[in-house]
């Protein structure tokens, strides 16, 4: 049987592209998009998806071409995840939350050769541009020339605003476009769709790389994994440019749902969509459901049928997914990064927790789960034996993965690349144990793991006891300095309204809730956390104020609410 050879009918690489080409035939007079008062159709999409990929042809990008986009939750984001590929080339969406530095950086890096921008995004996209023209015409700083990419404005596709930036027009390309394009031919599955830079928090961002392939089995698995319904209304809470919107851009088409897009996650505009377009379905970090929690009461709407969250980050705690069920939203916890091209565990929900008591429910909702579908196995464990740890729910050990839908790999950074990719797993860094059900459930990052007189300490779990305190809006938990163990557990907290509590009623609720040397020995007050673009908490700027108020004794000092101004 295996000189069988290969053929056309039966060998054809996998990508998302195929979602959309599907929807045309099946969905076609459908809501693809809606945003403000504009709407498409899935057969509009498309053809200005065909329009788009043909204009790229004209300004001649070729397959591997890098083009990057600036841009928020608007329908050209949406249209590119399938444009861009459909021309061959590769997708960047960058992430809106960046410094010009940060944007010079990864714009040099990638070597783009389109550069979108959203009218929005101007300003910061003109200082990027100008560093990057400096630093090409100084040939001091560099061996070689930067290549400066061809720009192309994204107006407000609800009000034109006429604005002067740029070469280009985002629907002058449409207009000027081919709509009966049917895009390259794809030839090996194995071909970049998609260049997502990681947050850089400690470093320069790393070019996360992703084929066809792997955007196709990740697509599957999270359309599976979530159950993803027919003519879902798929709220645009979550950013495009993370992971690819955990492969949401094309799952939604293969669904034949419906897109709604908002330009900013605030509640009144989350609430305002899930009344008028009854969202289904709906992606973000725990940070949006504490918004969508201290919404005022005039921000809210009255919800007739649940609405499925998707949340992935930091284990969310217990409290929060508590109040979320009883507002009307169904929360599921899932597990990703950019390298395993969006979620690889989700904590698939079993029917017989339904008789357990609401805080147990929530308890496990709070794991990260199981593995997608297509990933090929997942395990965790000890990095220095690559032995499994027990599935006793305590032994902690490193989360690793193993299956086609990882990254291809870091662009330009073998060495990277190898490091991540160890013994035949990806390690991802984060700390986790496995329960007797076989459910993963992380307890920090390895970076994060305090060690304090040689007990392991879960930032995670600490802060999680932290959030059960009704005055504790926001809560952090890094090491600290400590003369006599080493390192001690160090909280920072925003409180609901400043001043009402202090420190020794939160270390007075802590002793009463924890094992005694979980207790943290400082509370810092702050009026915010320092947060990624995508919503985590920079743990290494709290780690650096920590390191300003280590301790040498057991002993802790009342402390005013204050405002760090260095956060």
């Amino acid at each position: 049987m295996d000189r069988i050879a290969k053929h056309p009918a039966n060998y054809v690489p996998l990508t998302p592209l195929t979602f959309i080409k599907r929807a045309i035939k099946i969905y076609s007079n459908r809501t693809s998009v809606i945003d403000g008062g504009v709407q498409f159709t899935w057969s509009e999409t498309y053809r200005r998806c065909c329009r788009l990929a043909y204009s790229l042809r004209s300004l001649n990008v070729v397959k591997n071409d890098v083009v990057s986009v600036l841009a928020p939750n608007v329908p050209a984001l949406y249209e590119m995840h399938f444009a861009v590929p459909m021309a061959g080339a590769v997708l960047n969406p960058i992430n809106t939350r960046l410094d010009a530095k940060t944007i010079v950086t990864i714009l040099r890096h990638s070597e783009a050769k389109v550069f979108f921008v959203d009218y929005e995004y101007i300003p910061i996209a003109s200082e990027a541009l100008q560093m990057l023209v400096k630093g090409s015409e100084d040939s001091s700083s560099d061996h070689h020339q930067h290549q400066i990419p061809l720009v192309i404005v994204i107006d407000d596709i609800n009000k034109p605003t006429s604005v002067q930036f740029g070469d280009l027009e985002y629907e002058q390309l449409i207009h000027q476009g081919d709509p009966e394009y049917l895009g390259e031919d794809l030839e090996d599955e194995w071909d970049a769709i998609s260049l997502n830079y990681t947050s850089g928090t400690t470093s320069n961002p790393k070019g996360v790389v992703c084929s066809h392939r792997g955007a196709f089995l990740s697509t599957l698995s999270m359309i599976q994994g979530w159950e993803l319904s027919n003519e879902a209304v798929y709220l645009w809470s979550l950013p495009m440019f993370h992971c690819n919107g955990w492969t949401f851009t094309w799952g939604v088409a293969a669904r034949g749902g419906t897109n709604v897009c908002i330009r900013n996650v605030t509640a009144s505009e989350m609430y305002k969509s899930i009344s008028n377009h009854k969202v289904t379905h709906m992606c973000c970090a725990p940070i949006v459901l504490n918004i969508l929690l201290e919404a005022q009461h005039y921000e809210r709407c009255d919800m007739t049928s649940k609405v499925n969250i998707l949340i992935g980050g930091s284990p969310p705690p217990v409290p929060v997914l508590e109040k979320m069920e009883d507002l009307g939203f169904h929360i599921t916890h899932a597990y990703g990064l950019n390298e395993a091209t969006g979620p690889a565990l989700v904590c698939e929900w079993q029917s017989k927790w339904n008789l357990l008591p609401k805080d147990q429910q929530a308890r496990l909702k709070a794991r990260q789960g199981v593995s997608i579908l297509t990933l090929s196995d997942i395990d965790v464990k000890n990095t220095k034996t690559m032995e499994g740890v027990p599935h006793d729910g305590k032994t902690m050990g490193e989360i690793v993965l193993r299956g086609s839908s990882l990254m291809k790999g870091y662009l330009k950074a073998e060495n990277m690349t190898e490091k991540a990719f160890q013994n035949g797993w990806l390690l991802t860094g984060d700390v986790g144990v496995i329960h007797p059900d076989g459910y993963v459930e992380i307890k920090d990052r390895s970076k994060d793991v305090i060690i304090s007189g040689g007990e392991n300490i879960s930032s995670v779990e600490l802060e999680s006891v932290l959030y059960k305190h009704p005055a504790i809006l926001e809560a952090a938990v890094v090491a600290m300095p400590h003369t006599r163990w080493g390192e001690s557990p160090c909280a920072f907290v925003v409180l609901k309204q400043t001043g009402d509590v202090n420190e020794t009623e939160i270390l007075a609720y802590c002793t009463k809730n924890m094992p005694k040397f979980m207790v943290p020995k400082k509370v810092e007050f702050v009026t915010k956390l320092p947060k990624t673009g995508t919503g985590k908490v920079l743990k290494e700027e709290l780690r650096k104020v920590a390191k300003t108020l280590g301790l040498s004794t057991n002993t802790t000092t009342n402390s005013k609410v204050r405002a760090m101004s260095r956060l």
